[in-house]
């Protein structure tokens, strides 16, 4: 067999460029797969950006709520939660059994609430970051005579019609109509009938604390986050 140098070097040159191809290649997957890496970090940094800054505000926003209101929680039967709901749940202040005007006590105590309430939302500190105040009514699952099914869709009619007089007194007080145009964007009456019970230590549902009004909270970090991650895809 006659060795062809010749030959020999042109397969050696081939080898050689392939090789160098292949590495090149290489290269560009590796720069590739940095890039991509790279733009994880940065938007997995932007969402716990927004996040921390809206635990900042949740933490802020429920000390000064609850600085303002404190003393008048017990007489209220009020309380506030970390996660920004404000729940009146003396149901013997709210709405007589089964009607849907708010009593008297009631009205008193929104008429004194609600602006103190909404002069703290909607400061410059928090009203760009509120996306939706909601005003909740919550019914026990009780319904003399009907079934477990009926009961929950009359206490739905029920929860959705108290609500809905609730915001029509709150958009009536002068106190507010400097922010009208505001709440008609952010303020919602939501009947949620007997979806979320207040459940005692027994495990058995309490019909009266069940029986509640809530103001309820919703910042925007939703949504900024969605739109990060939109960006990503």
């Amino acid at each position: 067999m006659i060795f062809d140098e010749e030959e020999y070097v042109e397969q050696e040159e081939h080898w050689v460029s392939v090789s160098d191809l292949m590495a090149g290649l290489m290269m560009v997957f590796l720069l590739v797969a940095i890039i991509f890496m790279v733009n994880v970090e940065i938007e997995r940094n932007k969402i716990r950006n927004v996040a921390i800054l809206y635990d900042h505000l949740r933490t802020d926003l429920y000390e000064d709520l609850v600085r303002e209101f404190d003393k008048d929680l017990a007489a209220w039967g009020a309380e506030i939660d970390e996660d920004l709901s404000f729940r009146f749940s003396r149901s013997d202040l709210l709405f007589d059994r089964g009607d849907t005007n708010l009593k008297a006590e009631f009205q008193a105590i929104l008429k004194n609430f609600f602006p103190r309430y909404l002069s703290i939302i909607t400061s410059e500190k928090y009203r760009h970051d509120i996306s939706e105040v909601r005003i909740e009514g919550h019914t026990s699952s009780i319904w003399s005579g009907e079934t477990e099914d009926n009961a929950y869709i009359l206490n739905m009619e029920l929860s959705q019609s108290r609500t809905r007089s609730a915001l029509a007194f709150l958009m009536a007080l002068p106190e507010v109509q400097q922010e009208k145009v505001w709440l008609k964007q952010n303020l919602t009456a939501n009947g949620l009938s007997s979806s979320k019970p207040v459940i005692s230590s027994t495990g058995l549902e309490d019909a009266d604390r069940s029986r509640r009004v809530e103001f309820r909270l919703r910042t925007d970090a939703d949504s900024r986050i969605a739109t990060i991650l939109e960006g990503t895809s």
